[in-house]
């Protein structure tokens, strides 16, 4: 599909952050304020995805690549087990959309929509002609901070997303299983704001996976393994989440994989601490070491919360780290069978380095 975009984008409108700091753009998408928290993502492909990341929710998204929307938006199909293909999730889950330059034409084999469009039925505002460059090495500089996307002549208060169990806002509400025709083991996913080609990796590895609600007494189920997926907000505030993890964690036989905030989930429920980092990773080019071995992996990320590796408690060691700023990429326990990854194995959009993780979670619960 190809074509010129059909809309006379003429509303001005202001990214407004916390500081007092005003970029002035053209308005796209839906025309309304919104307000959340401002952070930066570095990926120069897959705005379907991130945008339908729920580890955005709540968020105001900067993209740094400079054109942004020129392969469009793919339809809406899902694959064998119900799953939204092209997309992580059902709907748009970001705030607000802020970009330097929105492609005039959408040229793609699989596009049904331009991004204009997409957002404006979603309900979700952009705006473009921002100096993203600039933005970008602003929150780099003083770190993440609230802001509000508003046209002109409007106003909104500002709001931070992080004070909120944003994990419960993007949970699926009733359990829902997947690869039933898979005679792997039984999984439990915890859904604090899953990404869809987690569950799909999962199943392609062999499991069976039953998707539970954030806060689901996975212990009525009969399962093999527990798997902790990504999500949105400060880890701290998906309290029984942690709570049913912990209890899992005593057990000491009930094999854990953690990806992303379920690594911070696994570190709490162990008895260590998370941070909130300076700016965040967002992006598909993070490089992380894996401790005691050469080797570098490049990965994708979307996290603005991090484990305290100084306060892993006994038994308990870092997996990976952060070649860019030391910060923890992952846990290991010496003896039990858990362990989890700051980053994102399933990687779409971004590498397939990590990939290889699912099945070696599937191998541990053998």
């Amino acid at each position: 599909m190809a074509g010129s975009i059909s809309t006379n984008m003429t509303i001005q409108g202001h990214l407004i952050l916390e500081d007092g700091t005003a970029f002035p753009g053209t308005l796209f998408g839906a025309e309304k304020a919104v307000a959340g928290e401002v952070v930066f993502n570095t990926g120069m492909v897959g705005y379907p995805e991130y945008l339908t990341d729920p580890s955005f929710a709540g968020q105001i998204v900067v993209a740094t690549y400079p054109l942004v929307g020129n392969y469009g938006v793919p339809g809406n199909t899902r694959d064998e087990n119900d799953l939204p293909v092209g997309f992580e999730s059902e709907t748009i889950q970001v705030s607000g959309f802020v970009i330097s330059t929105l492609a005039s034409d959408t040229s793609h084999w699989t596009a049904q929509h331009s991004l204009h469009e997409w957002m404006k039925d979603s309900g979700i505002p952009g705006i473009q002609g921002v100096d993203t460059r600039a933005l970008a090495k602003r929150i780099r500089d003083k770190g993440a901070m609230l802001g509000k996307l508003v046209p002109v002549g409007e106003d909104i208060g500002f709001i931070d997303p992080n004070l909120t169990n944003l994990a419960a806002r993007v949970s699926i509400r009733e359990p829902k299983w997947y690869g039933k025709g898979n005679s792997g083991p039984r999984v439990i996913l915890v859904d604090t704001g899953a990404k869809a080609n987690i569950i799909r990796s999962l199943v392609q590895a062999g499991a069976r996976v039953l998707r539970v609600p954030w806060d689901y007494d996975f212990f009525t189920e009969d399962f093999d393994g527990l798997f902790l997926c990504n999500g949105p907000g400060d880890p701290k505030m998906a309290d029984v989440t942690v709570r049913n993890v912990k209890r899992a964690v005593d057990d000491g036989n009930i094999p854990i994989f953690g990806i992303c905030l379920g690594n911070q989930l696994l570190a709490l429920a162990a008895g260590a601490d998370t941070y909130k980092l300076k700016f965040g990773h967002r992006g598909q080019n993070q490089p992380c070491l894996e401790v005691g071995t050469p080797r570098c992996y490049i990965t994708s990320q979307n996290h603005g919360y991090a484990v305290n590796g100084t306060t892993l408690p006994e038994g308990w060691r870092e997996w990976f780290t952060n070649a860019n700023d030391g910060s923890n990429e992952g846990i290991r326990h010496e003896w039990k069978p858990m362990r989890s990854v700051q980053f994102h194995p399933e990687a779409t959009p971004g590498p397939v380095d990590t990939v290889g993780l699912f099945k070696r979670f599937l191998e541990m619960i053998r």
